[in-house]
């Protein structure tokens, strides 16, 4: 029989106490023995070398023999039936009995596993404790004590009663897992640990994680001798069998661990975890300053002080919450009034007492459109401005909180008496506008239970095994630069107080925006009315000077033109052709004032119809032209007829006038329906679909430059001695395309033509 152990070695060449396989050591300590089973036949696969202290036989007689060998029928048959109903149940383990000795075997599941460890009864007590009186007690503990300092004081002092440790310690960790002594009960003669702070480096976070897997750990003597595991090899020299002990009551404890409770002068231990989510929130502690094995049911009895204050925990924190967030929750409500009520709040309510209550700030400021507004104790303008501005280039759309601002902001740290800690929001995307909460540093000395920054160190005979620190003097560390934290409902407030101030600020801007467009829509009506009285002047008032003028210009050529000098005749002449000139361009100016002011009343109107009309209005200019103008089936569309028909009558008169000499002018109308966002001028009606009737001409062109300009007011492209005109007929038919809702785009090339396309929704729109 090949036997050998499976010792996890690797602990004596630790460089990091974080790496220690602290769950696989392959020893246990002394105080019981253990049995790994095959979990599909109970053949024993792993054995203790401590065996035959308990029951007389070695390991080569148990290794590899089922386990209904060892002990007799109807023990095994029974044990049986307890596997199979429950194999975690702590509080009821099984009972072995082995030549008239009884052992309390715990059972749990390691992987392929079954693992049973033996303990003998150190006091021979087979019973569970007295449940009812310790529940009634801790019942009465809880209703003596609303705070959970109090509470758990008095659980230290039952937890010492219970289980006879000459100290209990309960420990609560912080975020970062450093542990504070918050209740302590001890023998009178030892010095008080109350208040004290350990490193989180005194639990690494392996062993943190065991804690919460496994909840009661047990050292009965810090001096034992580990107890190696033994299995059979088969004869596989590269066999690496572990075994995980993270459930295990026996396991044996990290000699790091061991070498830190001899340091302290420690002798025994008991440890309880208290969680909260899953999550270590603290432990019960319990040291014996000489060897002390506690009984099963002992332990029991003190793991359930451990579930009951577990169950107090979140109650308490949260009512502890509760006060203080009733308190926020009246100052927010307060603020919010003020906020609400008052429409100058920031020039006239800023320094109100209410805005520091809802985050039980020291002070508060509000930096708004170049101005501050400040309450309490706060540090000068300029480095509130410089701190605003480096708060909003970082958090430009999340707000922030934090208790240690030089963590962040190193450059601020001479601001610390002020704003060591802040909430901070911004109020206005893109600028250094913001509200912030400050707390001034909270200056604290921390008693540690020695020097946290040597927690752990290199052995002094040069070896490269890690020790633990070797003195617990109380090591006294100042804290400075850092506020007290802020709670969760004071952030929560902060955060609701400045969503409601932002819907505040941007309702007075649209408000004020309102205003300045009721003033500028009231100064346009004055102005429109202005320019229609002068459309009207100029339309009206002025078209009957200008018909005498060519009327006296008839008669004075015609009367007297044999009396005339020829230089007379020709500045008549040129007098008569003027006032025709002006006559036709206020004739055009008040056609494209019409085509924007006009009611418009939308009809059914067939397109065909119209251009058969606008052909025999045209039927003198194309018969001099000699022209061809062709169209395809055109659409019927909601409209405005007279409109459609003064648009198609530029459009043809211009590809008319604008026709090559040196041959017949061709015009053709084409239709056909595109998609809205394949327009380049429709940026807003860009999911419909539109006709699109392209008007084509063989004229004269012009250049691309002009393809936008064309359609402006009196814009003119060639010389008016050749081609007359007054520049508006194209800007009026832009017009009556916009009260269409639809878009008139242009295309050329200098000497090859020109296209016109008219783009009109589809379904119509009025």
């Amino acid at each position: 029989m090949n036997i050998t152990d499976i010792v996890n070695r690797d602990v004596v060449n630790l460089t990091n106490c974080e790496s220690e396989p602290i769950h696989i050591p392959g020893t246990i300590q002394p105080h019981g023995f253990l049995l790994g089973l095959k979990t599909e036949n109970h053949i024993i696969d792993f054995c203790s070398a401590n065996s035959k202290d308990f029951i007389g036989l070695p390991p080569e007689v148990l290794l590899g023999k089922p386990l209904s060998v060892i002990f007799s029928e109807v023990p095994y048959a029974d044990f049986i039936s307890y596997v199979r109903e429950d194999v975690n149940d702590r509080a009821r383990p099984f009972v072995f009995s082995f030549h008239g000795e009884s052992f309390n075997t715990t059972v749990h599941q390691s992987e392929q596993t079954l693992i049973l460890e033996f303990e003998p009864f150190p006091d021979e007590a087979l019973d569970l404790p007295n449940l009812y009186s310790q529940t009634r007690s801790f019942v009465s503990l809880m209703e003596q004590h609303d705070s959970l300092i109090e509470l758990c004081n008095d659980i230290a002092i039952e937890t010492r009663r219970i289980t006879g440790y000459d100290r209990v310690m309960i420990y609560r960790f912080d975020e970062e897992y450093n542990g504070e002594v918050i209740a302590e009960a001890k023998r009178d003669d030892l010095e008080s640990f109350s208040g004290q702070k350990y490193p989180h480096t005194d639990i690494p976070p392996q062993a943190r994680a065991l804690y919460v897997k496994n909840p009661l750990r047990i050292i009965a003597d810090v001096d034992y001798q580990p107890v190696p595991l033994l299995t059979l090899n088969n004869g596989d020299e590269k066999s690496n069998k572990s075994l995980d002990l993270s459930l295990s009551v026996l396991r044996s404890v990290s000699p790091i661990h061991v070498e830190y409770l001899k340091n302290m002068g420690v002798g025994a231990t008991l440890t309880i975890s208290l969680l909260q989510n899953n999550k270590l929130w603290g432990l019960i502690a319990c040291h014996h300053y000489s060897a002390k094995v506690l009984a099963h049911y002992t332990r029991l009895a003190a793991l359930l002080q451990g579930h009951f204050l577990t169950s107090q925990i979140r109650v308490r924190e949260v009512a502890e919450e509760f006060e203080i967030s009733q308190g926020v929750e009246q100052a927010l409500l307060e603020s919010l009034s003020l906020l609400h009520e008052n429409e100058n709040f920031i020039d006239d309510y800023a320094t109100s007492p209410s805005l520091l209550r809802l985050a039980n700030a020291h002070s508060f400021v509000i930096y708004h459109q170049g101005r501050l507004y400040k309450n309490g104790n706060v540090p000068s303008d300029a480095e509130l401005i410089s701190l605003f501005e480096s708060l909003s280039e970082k958090y430009p759309k999340t707000g922030l909180h934090t208790e240690q601002l030089i963590d962040i902001f190193p450059e601020f740290e001479n601001l610390s008496k002020y704003a060591a800690g802040v909430i901070y929001h911004s109020i206005a995307a893109e600028s250094p506008d913001g509200v912030l909460w400050l707390r001034a540093e909270r200056r604290e000395t921390i008693n540690w239970a020695g020097n946290p920054h040597k927690a752990v160190v290199v052995n002094e005979d040069g070896g490269i095994r890690l020790s633990p620190r070797k003195s617990f003097a109380l090591w006294m560390e100042e804290v400075k630069n850092k506020s007290e934290k802020w709670r969760k409902a004071e952030i929560n407030s902060a955060s609701s107080f400045t969503y409601a101030l932002q819907k505040h600020i941007n309702f007075h801007y649209v408000r004020n925006q309102e205003n300045k467009n009721r003033i500028l829509n009231d100064e346009l009506k004055a102005a429109n009315k202005e320019l229609a009285n002068l459309n009207w002047i100029s339309t009206h008032d002025l078209k009957e000077p200008l018909r005498k003028i060519q009327i006296f210009a008839s008669k004075v050529l015609d009367r007297e033109n044999p009396d005339l000098s020829a230089q007379v005749k020709d500045s008549v002449e040129r007098m008569r052709f003027a006032a025709g000139k002006m006559q036709l361009l206020i004739e055009d100016i008040l056609s494209y004032s019409k085509a924007g002011s006009i009611d418009k009343v939308f009809e059914e109107t067939d397109l065909n119809a119209v251009f058969q009309s606008v052909l025999q209005e045209l039927e003198d200019n194309i018969t001099e032209k000699n022209a061809s103008i062709a169209a395809d089936s055109l659409p019927v569309l909601r409209a405005i007829p007279f409109q459609l028909n003064q648009l198609f009558i530029n459009i043809l008169s211009n590809a008319l006038k604008f026709s090559d000499e040196n041959g017949p002018a061709i015009i053709t109308l084409n239709t056909s329906v595109v998609e809205g966002k394949l327009i380049p001028e429709n940026k807003t009606q860009t999911d419909g679909l539109f006709y699109a009737i392209a008007v084509r001409d063989n004229g004269i062109g012009f250049e691309k430059e002009y393809q936008n300009r064309i359609f402006d007011v009196f814009q003119r492209l060639h010389p008016a001695h050749k081609y007359p005109g007054t520049g508006i007929g194209l800007a009026i038919c832009k017009k009556i395309m916009e009260n269409h809702k639809g878009f008139i785009t242009a295309d050329s090339e200098l000497g090859a033509g020109a296209v016109f396309t008219l783009y009109f929704p589809v379904n119509g729109q009025e």
